[in-house]
């Protein structure tokens, strides 16, 4: 879902929220509500769950290879040492 679309929803919850008695300014409110949100959202630097979700995975794929290649790095390194040691 889009960073939009999702300002969208959450605008049109909190419309539905408002007592009856503002129905006559809720264009006016829905208005000013939606530039706030807009702009508070946009300060925030915010990113939808799928994009969290998704940089989540990565960080974990790296790190996995991340630990596969120090493995490598290790056994390299002492078979250097024998080597070394033997030589």
């Amino acid at each position: 879902m889009s960073k939009a679309r999702e300002i969208e929803d959450f605008i049109q919850q909190f419309l539905r929220l408002l007592p009856s008695d503002l129905s006559r300014s809720r264009e006016d409110f829905e208005k000013v509500v939606r530039a706030s949100l807009n702009a508070t959202f946009s300060r925030m630097n915010l990113v939808t769950r799928e994009e969290f979700d998704i940089q989540a995975q990565l960080l974990s794929n790296t790190r996995a290879a991340m630990d596969e290649l120090e493995k490598k790095i290790t056994t390299l390194e002492k078979a250097l040492s024998e080597k070394q040691t033997a030589g």
